[in-house]
C-alpha cells in the first residue's frame, strides 16, 4: 500500500532550481512576508512542489478512468459541449472527474487510513465542538461581506457530495451534554466497492457529483437532470417563472427548488442560483442574436460553456483576493487567469506565450494532469469547512435607498423558507445589497452559528455540524493537525503554545480537551487556532491545499486550459467571459445596484453604504443597533 510521497510531476529545470531556492528563502523568510512579485514566485515554487508529493489516486489501479472502447463518445456535440455527467472532459480518460468517480487523496493512501473506534471519538467530537466551534459572541470578518460566504457554498456545492450509508453512527455525548434531542445519529460515509485490499485498510469514497468546474449545481451532474431544468424551447434557456417584475427558480409540489443541487438550501443559495440562472438566459439572448440560425441546443451548450467559465473566473481573480486579502495573492490569483503579463495586455495581444501559465495564465496553457487522473480530493473538501462564516442575522436594507427593511435570523430563512422574505416583499436587488453591506462570520474558534449546532435537516436528522465536520475528517481518514502539517513539508508544532503562536490561554484548553497530546489535534480545530498571514481568511495550512487544487481544476479542464478558443466559445463568448465579472453579472439583473457597485471596489468585500445605511455597523450581532 502506498505509504510513501512518491513524485508523480515531473518538473523541468527551471522549477526544480526555483524550488531549491524557495526552499533556502523559506528557512529565513515566509512566502507571504516576500515582496509581492518574488512572493508570487515562491507561491508557485510551492504549487510545483506541492504537484510533485500532494496528488494521489483515489483508486488503487488507477484504470477506472474508462477509455475510448469502454466508454466511446458515441455523441460527437460533446467534442465542443460540456457532458453533465462530466463524461468526456479528457476524450483519452472519458470517466475521469464524472459523478460517481472517487474522491482522490492528497497525501498516499497509506497515511490515510480509516480510523480505529477508538481513534474515531478520540477526543469526543461533541466535546470539541462544545469547547471550540459554539458562537460565544458573533465574531466578525470585516474584510469581508456576506456575499463571499454564499459564494463558497455555492462554488463547492458544484464541486463535491459524498453518498451517505444506510448505517448510522450513534455519536456518544459527553456526560452532562444538554444536547436537546436525548442522542445524535449520522448516516456513515457510503463506502465504495473493495477493488483490491487496499480500499480495506482506506475506503474508496464516491463524489456523486461532478469533479469539474461545470456550474453542476445549477445544471445538474446528469443529462437527464439538465434536461428537466431547460424550458426545451429554441432558445436554449433555463427555466424560470414571473411574479410580478422578479423571475425565481420554478419549485416542485413540496416547495423544493428547481435547480441542479438543492441541498442545505437557504437564502443566499436562492440569490445565486437565480443569479446565475438570469446570467445563463442573458448569454443564450447574446448568442440568438449573434447566430439566429442556431438551434436551442446549440445556444445552451456555448451559454453553459461562458457561464461556468464566467464563474470560474470570478472566483479566481475576484473571490479569492477577497478572502485572501494579501497583496502577494491578489498578484498570484490574476496570474492564474491572466498570466503575469497582466489582463491588459492579454487583452490586447492575446497570448504572449502558448504554454507557460506563469506568463499567461492558466486558460489555453494546455491540459496537464501532472501524473495523476483529476479528481477533488477528500483534504480539498477537509479545508472547505467553513460554516463559522453564516451570521446569526442579516439586516435587510431598501437597495434603492437604504433604509433598514427588517433583520431575520438565518435559520428562518433555511431549506423551503429560503424564499419566504422574497415573498413577503424584499427584492433581490435588496437582498443583494444587503448581502453586500453584512458581514459574514470569522473563520476561527468558538464562531460556529448555534443554529448549525442545532440543526434538523428536512430529512429528520437532528445534528451539530461541529461535530459533524470533526467526525467526517476522522472517518474519511484525513491525518490530524500535525501530521497534515509534515505531509505538506509544513513544520509541525511540539507544543500547544508553539500551535497557537503564544495564545496561552487557547494552548491551555487544547491542551486539556486534546490530553496533553499535540498530535491529536484535529486538523479543523488546528487550522482555527493558528496564526494566519496578515489580511488572510483562513489559516496557511488549509491554504497549501488550495495553492494545489486551485490551479489544478483550471489546469485539469479541456474546456479551460485546452479549447480555449472561439471554435469552442465563439468570439462573443469568450468575449464576455474575458469582460465580464461580478460586478458586471449584478449590475445587468439588477439595475437598482449599479450606482454602489461602481463606487465599492472588490464585490465580496464590505460594499459602501448608502446614507441610510450607515447608522447600523452590524459588526457585534448582524443586527442593527
Amino acid at each position: 500500500m502506498e505509504t510513501e510521497m512518491k513524485p508523480s510531476y515531473k518538473p523541468g529545470l527551471t522549477e526544480r532550481l526555483l524550488v531549491s531556492l524557495f526552499h533556502f528563502i523559506n528557512r529565513l523568510i515566509p512566502w507571504h512576508k516576500l515582496p509581492s512579485i518574488v512572493g508570487a514566485l515562491n507561491l508557485d515554487a510551492l504549487r510545483v512542489e506541492l504537484r510533485q508529493y500532494n496528488l494521489h489516486d483515489g483508486y488503487p489501479s488507477g484504470a477506472a478512468q474508462g477509455n475510448h472502447t469502454t466508454d466511446p463518445m458515441t455523441d460527437q456535440r460533446f467534442e465542443y459541449a460540456r457532458n453533465s455527467d462530466g463524461k468526456f472532459n479528457s476524450t483519452e480518460m472519458p470517466l475521469m472527474g464524472c459523478t460517481g468517480q472517487r474522491f482522490g487523496r492528497n497525501f498516499p493512501r497509506g497515511l490515510t487510513i480509516k480510523p480505529t473506534e477508538d481513534e474515531l471519538w478520540n477526543p469526543n467530537p461533541r466535546m470539541l465542538s462544545e469547547r471550540f466551534m459554539a458562537r460565544k459572541s458573533f465574531v466578525p470578518a470585516t474584510t469581508l461581506n456576506l456575499l463571499a460566504a454564499a459564494w463558497i457554498q455555492f462554488q463547492t456545492h458544484d464541486w463535491f457530495f459524498h453518498e451517505s450509508s444506510d448505517e448510522n453512527y450513534n455519536i456518544p455525548l459527553p456526560k452532562g451534554d444538554k444536547w436537546p434531542h436525548g442522542k445524535m445519529e449520522l448516516p456513515r460515509t457510503k463506502p465504495d466497492e473493495v477493488l483490491s485490499q487496499t480500499d480495506v485498510q482506506c475506503p474508496g469514497y464516491k463524489n456523486i457529483n461532478t469533479a469539474w468546474w461545470d456550474s453542476s449545481q445549477i445544471y445538474g451532474s446528469n443529462e437527464a437532470m439538465t434536461e428537466s431544468l431547460r424550458n426545451m424551447h429554441s432558445d436554449g434557456k433555463l427555466t424560470l417563472t414571473k411574479d410580478g417584475r422578479e423571475q425565481f427558480l420554478p419549485r416542485d409540489p413540496d416547495g423544493n427548488p428547481l435547480t441542479g443541487f438543492n441541498n442545505n438550501w437557504w437564502i443566499g443559495m436562492e440569490m445565486l442560483h437565480t443569479l446565475f440562472a438570469l446570467e445563463h438566459n442573458a448569454v443564450c439572448d447574446m448568442l440568438r442574436r449573434a447566430y439566429p440560425t442556431w438551434t436551442g441546443d446549440q445556444i445552451f451548450d456555448k451559454a453553459r460553456l461562458v457561464n461556468c467559465a464566467l464563474m470560474a473566473k470570478i472566483h479566481t481573480v475576484e473571490w479569492t483576493p477577497a478572502i485572501l486579502a494579501h497583496p502577494t495573492l491578489k498578484l498570484a490569483m490574476n496570474a492564474n487567469w491572466w498570466g503575469l503579463v497582466g489582463e491588459s495586455l492579454t487583452k490586447m495581444l492575446g497570448r504572449i506565450s502558448k504554454t507557460s501559465e506563469i506568463i499567461s495564465g492558466i486558460p489555453g496553457s494546455g491540459v496537464d494532469q501532472s501524473g495523476v487522473p483529476y479528481s477533488l480530493t477528500e483534504e480539498f473538501e477537509s479545508v472547505y469547512r467553513m460554516h463559522s462564516l453564516i451570521p446569526d442575522a442579516i439586516a435587510f436594507f431598501d437597495a434603492r435607498d437604504g433604509a433598514h427593511m427588517s433583520t431575520v435570523p438565518v435559520e428562518e430563512m433555511l431549506f423551503k423558507n429560503a424564499q419566504e422574505p422574497l415573498d413577503r416583499g424584499l427584492s433581490f436587488a435588496d437582498a443583494f445589497y444587503s448581502f453586500g453591506i453584512n458581514y459574514p462570520g470569522a473563520i476561527t474558534n468558538s464562531n460556529y452559528p448555534n443554529f448549525l449546532r442545532n440543526l434538523t435537516t428536512p430529512d429528520g436528522i437532528h445534528r451539530d455540524m461541529g461535530t459533524v465536520d470533526l467526525l467526517r475528517d476522522r472517518e474519511r481518514g484525513v491525518p490530524r493537525y500535525n501530521q497534515f502539517r509534515r505531509l505538506l513539508r509544513m513544520s509541525a508544532p511540539k507544543t500547544f503554545e508553539e500551535l497557537t503562536g503564544g495564545n496561552k490561554a487557547l494552548a491551555r484548553e487544547l491542551s486539556d480537551a486534546y490530553n496533553g497530546d499535540v498530535e491529536l489535534v484535529d486538523t479543523l480545530v488546528g487550522s482555527h487556532s493558528e496564526p494566519i498571514p496578515a489580511g488572510f481568511g483562513f489559516s496557511d495550512t488549509a491554504f497549501r491545499i488550495f495553492i494545489l487544487m486551485a490551479s489544478r481544476r483550471l489546469k485539469s479542464d479541456r474546456f479551460i486550459a485546452g479549447q480555449w478558443n472561439a471554435d469552442t466559445y465563439t468570439k462573443e463568448g469568450l468575449d464576455w467571459v474575458q469582460n465580464n465579472g461580478m460586478k458586471d453579472v449584478l449590475s445587468r439583473h439588477f439595475p437598482e445596484l449599479r450606482s454602489v457597485l461602481k463606487s465599492s471596489k472588490n464585490p465580496f468585500a464590505p460594499w459602501n453604504k448608502m446614507p441610510k445605511s450607515t447608522v447600523y455597523d452590524g459588526i457585534e450581532t448582524n443586527a442593527p443597533k
